[in-house]
């Protein structure tokens, strides 16, 4: 049974805008934090953002601070990551994740991702 869907990815230019979401199962959207991660080829894979699940913390890696928003919306039961002024090194693939924190390793459960593609 599929819990975490990503959806939303696509291709933009340098620039622009792009929202992806989180489609979390309801029996886990308010019992644990989701955080979004990407992977790009060949690199590891990255932390981009987590927020608690009550919604009341937040953290952003420093690469995506400013430009990028999490948000738990729980009338669709999702979280999105608003991604605006999108560079070139933005590129990878796009995961959910639920119950950790700041690392990969910390995270239970995960999506199969969404492609993110930045041209420059």
């Amino acid at each position: 049974q599929v819990q975490l869907t990503e959806s939303g990815g696509g291709s933009v230019q340098a620039g622009g805008s792009l929202t992806v979401s989180c489609a979390v199962s309801r029996n886990m959207f308010s019992r644990y934090s989701i955080g979004w991660f990407r992977q790009a080829p060949g690199k590891d894979r990255e932390f981009v953002a987590t927020i608690q699940r009550s919604g009341d913390r937040i953290h952003y890696a420093d690469s995506v601070k400013g430009r990028f928003t999490i948000s738990r919306e729980s009338a669709k039961n999702t979280v999105d990551l608003q991604m605006n002024n999108l560079k070139a090194e933005d590129t990878a693939v796009y995961y959910c994740a639920a119950g950790g924190w700041l690392t990969a390793k910390s995270y239970s459960f995960w999506g199969q991702g969404t492609q993110v593609t930045v041209s420059s």
